[in-house]
């Protein structure tokens, strides 16, 4: 790989001024996430035939919509920090900051990495650019746009965990994509896609933040406000896996597991959410050589819109609780295995709605740290991204992507699900060791056969 230059890309607004100042404190759900590593996504794009001139067409656009973007959630050209006479870590933005734009060409084989169902994950790393963090401060996020001459494009985006979730993310590179492929002036968002930034609707009355707070200045040492984040390893000959369910392949599995319940449960939850995730869940524990008694999943809910008061769609930071399903291995590897799936996370999801979201939310940061190495009878699999979040949509101007790859799952055992590129049903991704990946994939093809 070859990296042609090197961009500095500041916010810029046509219709308003900028603030010259301004900080946002985080809030006890982006503080629950201060250690965890960066999250790093891949999207891929096709070239169309004829191929457009890269460097004179289609970069100069990328570039110049990304600081119109950038101009709507300027908060992310800023820095993290942790002032001494903060309680809180906060985001701190001021004229003149800037985000990294890395351009790059390579020779890599882009249909490997565009088209493949499995590969190896290192070849993914010279695709994704790095953020700068220090004990004292950190950058938020980060672009690498690599060319494939003659084949298509990749925009590698790396940002801090602790400051956008998921749906956030998804939303910025959805404003860049509408900014770039409509072209107007002023460059205006529509309302859906306009970021909300009062954190004072945000209420902690059960002070959970300060507990998640507590948490990270006890480890490693007694009020350590450092701003590193975990040092967590990729596992060596990392095979990364992305696995479609069609709409075809969800109706099977809902008329499987309605014909073969084991008693007239009227909680279950048949969404194309529960019965993906309890299909790959079964497969997983069936490819992987676990010596682990249980199983656990760690989900993920948007709580947004389940708060009092309810915060809008678009509000810009973190917002995410967790809820944990269970079961026994060796009920998952049994006959009813995907009827013990589909049960168990039909009944964390039965819980949020009989108890709240926020409940439990005092545990989360221990469950995020047997993510990365909790008890030995206990496997620990997190479950990120959603299909909701239209990763496909991100349209710049030449189409959709050809596949969106999200390379960071690589240091823990999550699983990622997101819309598919096709525009029906649903992807799931995870990386492995090769010969799980392998085995996976088998049983993923067969288990819809059958």
């Amino acid at each position: 790989m070859h990296v042609v230059q090197v961009f500095s890309v500041a916010p810029t607004m046509e219709s308003e001024e900028l603030p010259t100042q301004t900080s946002l404190p985080l809030t006890f759900f982006d503080i629950l996430w201060l250690r965890s590593p960066p999250t790093q996504h891949i999207l891929f794009y096709q070239f169309s035939n004829p191929t457009p001139p890269f460097f004179l067409t289609l970069l100069p656009k990328l570039i110049h919509s990304l600081s119109f973007a950038l101009g709507h959630f300027f908060p992310l050209a800023g820095h993290l920090t942790w002032p001494l006479h903060s309680q809180n870590p906060i985001i701190n933005y001021k004229t003149g900051d800037t985000v990294s734009l890395t351009v790059a060409e390579s020779d890599a084989d882009f249909n490997y990495l565009a088209g493949s169902n499995i590969w190896e994950t290192e070849k993914m790393h010279h695709l994704l650019p790095h953020l700068t963090i220090t004990h004292e401060q950190a950058t938020l996020l980060a672009f690498q746009v690599t060319q494939f001459p003659n084949s298509g494009f990749s925009i590698g985006i790396t940002s801090h965990r602790a400051v956008l979730d998921g749906k956030t993310l998804t939303s910025f590179i959805n404003s860049w994509a509408y900014l770039c492929r409509e072209s107007q002036a002023p460059p205006c968002l529509p309302p859906e896609l306009c970021p909300f930034y009062e954190r004072i609707l945000v209420k902690d009355p059960n002070q959970i933040g300060g507990k998640f707070i507590n948490d990270w200045l006890m480890q490693g040492g007694s009020n350590n406000r450092s701003l590193m984040v975990w040092d967590v390893q990729s596992p060596e000959h990392a095979t990364g896996g992305l696995f479609q369910l069609t709409g075809s392949d969800i109706e099977k599995l809902k008329h499987f597991v309605v014909s073969k319940q084991r008693r007239n449960n009227t909680n279950l939850h048949l969404s194309t959410f529960v019965l993906s995730l309890a299909y790959a869940w079964v497969c997983r524990v069936r490819a992987e050589e676990m010596e682990n008694k249980r199983v656990m999943l760690i989900l993920t809910v948007d709580c947004r819109g389940y708060l009092e008061p309810p915060l809008p769609p678009t509000y810009f930071g973190n917002c995410i609780g967790l809820r944990l399903a269970s079961a026994e291995k060796r009920d998952l590897l049994g006959e009813d295995g995907l009827i013990v799936a589909v049960e168990a996370l039909s009944e964390a999801l039965e819980a949020v709605k009989k108890d709240g979201v926020l409940n439990g939310a005092e545990n989360w940061s221990s469950w995020l740290l047997d993510c990365v190495g909790g008890e030995a009878d206990v496997k620990t699999i997190g479950v990120a991204g959603s299909p909701n979040f239209e990763a496909y949509s991100s349209d710049f101007g030449w189409g959709g992507p050809k596949k969106v790859e999200t390379v960071s799952v690589e240091r823990t055992a999550v699983f990622t699900l997101s819309d598919s590129n096709n525009g029906e049903g649903i992807e799931i991704g995870f990386v492995s060791k090769k010969t799980t990946m392998e085995t996976f994939a088998s049983l993923f093809a067969k288990g819809l056969q059958s």
